[in-house]
């Protein structure tokens, strides 16, 4: 059996005033790069400081995806509420740019 996956890469994010929650960092600002990551079944989203090896996992990760396409779409809502900032986390899907 075949794991469907993909992936998605966005260098140059630059979060807005506020930056974005992380698990592990805390909030995170400056110029980022955004990853996400579909298993089959969830997206798993991340940032790093651009030009670093550190990864963080942005809160509210993961989230359920039914699909590549779903995941897709979550991966730029992600890099909008990024540029948004004001401590965005990942969207899930009320269009209120990741933030609670």
């Amino acid at each position: 059996m075949v794991m469907a996956q993909a992936s998605w890469t966005t260098t140059g994010v630059f979060a807005g005033r506020g930056g974005v929650c992380t698990d592990e960092g805390g909030t995170v600002t400056g110029d980022l790069t955004l990853h996400t990551t579909w298993d089959g079944r969830h997206a798993r989203v991340a940032v790093q400081y651009s030009g670093t090896s550190t990864w963080f996992t942005v809160a509210g990760s993961p989230v359920s995806c039914a699909s590549a396409q779903d995941s897709r779409q979550l991966h730029q809502a992600a890099v909008e509420a990024v540029r948004a900032g004001g401590g965005a986390t990942v969207p899930r899907g009320d269009k209120s740019g990741g933030r609670t």
